[in-house]
């Protein structure tokens, strides 16, 4: 699966051979197609399956929005880091728990500011939900690469000496 991925990804990458390294690509793509997936899911939860109603577990409440963000999460979670992991970073020479520790705090992050920042473009702004989640991702996903390429999954340097 790994090998088709990536002969897949990589068949694409010509045209922008000349914009952005290889990795860059890799992330890009697997990064969209795992927040294309999460948008998916936050839509169809949000409005087909809470209904865009109130949750009530007992002991808390979630608004619609909020309840989608973290059910869409549950799903975009492994999948990203197993993107993450074999595909955009494999050369990274942490142990895989360290990978996933690092990859599972920075997702709790970028969760926490998808929060932040839906709770503001909903409720400050006006936005629909549905727009207000998509606006986020453009500011979460340069901090993610980021994080995730110095932080989550970095190579040690080799020293010349």
């Amino acid at each position: 699966m790994k090998d088709f991925l990536l002969s897949v990804i990589d068949w694409f990458y010509p045209p922008f051979r000349r914009v952005m390294p290889l990795q860059t690509f890799r992330y890009a793509a697997c990064g969209g197609a795992n927040t294309l997936l999460d948008l998916c899911l936050f839509f169809i939860s949000y409005n087909y399956i809470l209904h865009q109603q109130i949750v009530h577990l007992g002991f808390i409440t979630f608004k619609p929005y909020v309840a989608a963000l973290f059910m869409a999460f549950c799903v975009s979670f492994p999948t990203g880091f197993f993107l993450m992991r074999y595909i955009v970073f494999p050369g990274s020479d942490l142990k895989g728990r360290v990978q996933l520790f690092r990859y599972f705090v920075l997702v709790l992050t970028c969760l926490f500011l998808n929060y932040i920042l839906l709770r503001f473009f909903v409720e400050v702004c006006h936005l629909y939900a549905s727009v207000a989640r998509a606006v986020t991702v453009v500011f979460v996903v340069v901090f993610s690469y980021l994080s995730q390429k110095h932080f989550t999954f970095r190579v040690k340097k080799q020293s010349t000496t």
